[in-house]
């Protein structure tokens, strides 16, 4: 599905699960969606799984934001005493459209009680009280977790609250972040569990045993903690020039305020070096530096002593403070300043989800979840730029849970773009007007702003221009056709030469057909 129709989707209120592989434009989507809400003054609540996405995203965890904590289970005491928080019942009661980002690593007993406080305080007994519900995420990507002494993690897909939703899926289709067609088609094998010797063989390619022929600006992947902090320690500790330190400055509520320091991935400490391999952890708004960018210090301004580095590409940055806050009802209720850099000579896999990445050194030798592999893998920009100490089993698996619900993902985002592909232009712009008046909000004028929502950039008559069949319905007889190709024994390429087709669309349609199985 193209963005600009999951867009569209979007606009008419329907509750959806937003999702599709690493570099497809989920989080571009996301945001396009939210700003078009908040010019129209529809209340949205843009929420993850995790401090760090919802630092990403400028909002806050679904846990704080549903007043749950910790809980996985609640009883109608502790529902009662949630919803009674005059705080939590005001926050719900004013919002129309709830985001939750990264619901990959949501626990599906944590659905449920978000579910079950927002359905008491609106007093409404439909799914999260009659609030659109925006779930956003890769299933293929790090999954839920349980701590010590507690029942095993379930799927958000797995909940009783996400059957009662029964979102629309959206699976979003098209690569913005891989363009190295050999690469892609390891990472499709991989996220389909259907790694064969040659593609063992690509990644053995790849693999240094070590980073010592890197160069030291090459960020460094790993699945432990441990080995993060003490690289990034060993390597600030070899350069032999004077240590800047640069404080976090914060206001607001105390324990919004730490929970942004969580998710922000600038430490509250921040000692940089002349020399330091380092990275931006936040987007410029001019376009200078985005999250993952990598360069060096070559300097401290002068007169404010602020970093100036130096990027990969050439340009040279003064780094000034930047700010992350969360926002409730319209107003920021905690904010955080620090200079938007980290050390980059290493971080954990779990805290590079979402990035993209030129290049990088990934330990995978000690991978010990499925998907980890998966997550660290597709960071990186091309196969070239990807560099390997080794890698374990655990690191080419994919959860097979995961697996089997995936196709009927694709189906169903099939059947939703033939759906309201099939509603004209005016009736779609109708709901999308009736949905906003719904909320009370008043639909923003068509502007410059506006149409940069829609990506036009990717809209299908420019795809078309490339792939002329993409996205079209399949006839009965080009099915007729596809089934005579793949029963004589031809394969993908080979098909997609002779229909015009994209790999990827016939992998699917011979899935449907049923003549294959993921």
């Amino acid at each position: 599905m193209l963005q600009s129709e999951a867009l569209n989707i979007l606009k008419t209120g329907a509750s959806v699960f937003l999702t599709g592989e690493p570099g497809s434009g989920k989080t571009y989507v996301t945001n396009a969606f939210v700003r078009y809400l908040k010019r129209a003054k529809v209340e949205v609540a843009v929420t993850a799984s995790t401090g760090i996405a919802a630092t990403h995203l400028g909002g806050m965890t679904i846990h704080s934001w549903s007043g749950i904590g910790i809980s996985k289970s609640l009883s109608p005491w502790d529902v009662d005493r949630i919803a009674s928080n005059e705080r939590i019942a005001k926050r719900i009661t004013k919002t129309s459209v709830l985001v939750i980002d990264e619901i990959s690593m949501l626990d599906g007993k944590t659905l449920q009680c978000v579910d079950q406080v927002c359905r008491e305080v609106k007093r409404v007994d439909e799914p999260f009280g009659g609030i659109q519900t925006v779930f956003v995420g890769d299933f293929f990507q790090l999954p839920p977790v349980s701590r010590l002494g507690e029942s095993a993690p379930e799927f958000a897909f797995a909940s009783s609250t996400w059957a009662a939703s029964s979102p629309f899926v959206c699976y979003l289709s098209e690569q913005y972040r891989q363009e190295d067609a050999v690469f892609l088609e390891l990472l499709s094998s991989l996220r389909r569990n259907k790694v064969t010797e040659s593609h063992a063989a690509q990644l053995n390619k790849r693999c240094l045993g070590s980073s010592a022929s890197l160069s030291s600006d090459t960020p460094k992947l790993y699945s432990h903690n441990v080995d993060v902090d003490r690289l990034n320690a060993e390597e600030l500790g070899r350069i032999f020039e004077t240590a800047q330190h640069f404080e976090m400055v914060s206001s607001g509520k105390l324990p919004l305020v730490e929970q942004l320091k969580r998710g922000c991935l600038s430490p509250e400490q921040l000692v940089l070096k002349k020399g330091a391999s380092v990275m931006f952890t936040k987007n410029s708004s001019t376009g200078a530096f985005v999250n993952g960018t990598l360069g060096i210090i070559v300097d401290f301004d002068e007169t404010t002593n602020y970093p100036i580095v130096k990027t990969r590409n050439g340009k040279t940055v003064t780094t000034e403070p930047m700010e992350w806050s969360m926002e409730e009802q319209g107003r920021v209720v905690a904010r955080i300043m620090q200079i938007p850099l980290r050390l980059a000579w290493a971080m954990t896999i779990h805290k590079s989800q979402g990035m993209s990445l030129d290049a990088a050194f990934i330990d995978l030798k000690n991978a010990f979840v499925q998907g980890q592999g998966y997550v660290a893998l597709s960071r990186v920009r091309t196969l070239a730029g990807v560099y390997l100490s080794g890698w374990n089993s655990m690191a080419l698996q994919v959860h097979p849970e995961v697996l089997s619900v995936d196709v009927g993902f694709h189906e169903r985002s099939d059947e939703t773009r033939d759906a309201f592909g099939k509603i004209l232009v005016g009736e779609l712009t109708t709901m999308h007007q009736n949905y906003i008046t719904a909320c009370g909000g008043t639909l923003p004028k068509e502007t410059g702003e506006e149409s940069s929502d829609t990506p036009k950039k990717y809209s299908l008559d420019t795809i078309r221009k490339k792939h002329k069949n993409a996205y079209k319905s399949w006839s009965e007889e080009e099915d007729e056709q596809l089934t005579e190709l793949h029963t004589a024994g031809n394969d993908i390429d080979e098909i997609s030469a002779v229909l015009g087709r994209q790999k990827g669309g016939i992998r699917s349609r011979l899935v449907k057909l049923g003549l294959v199985t993921e």
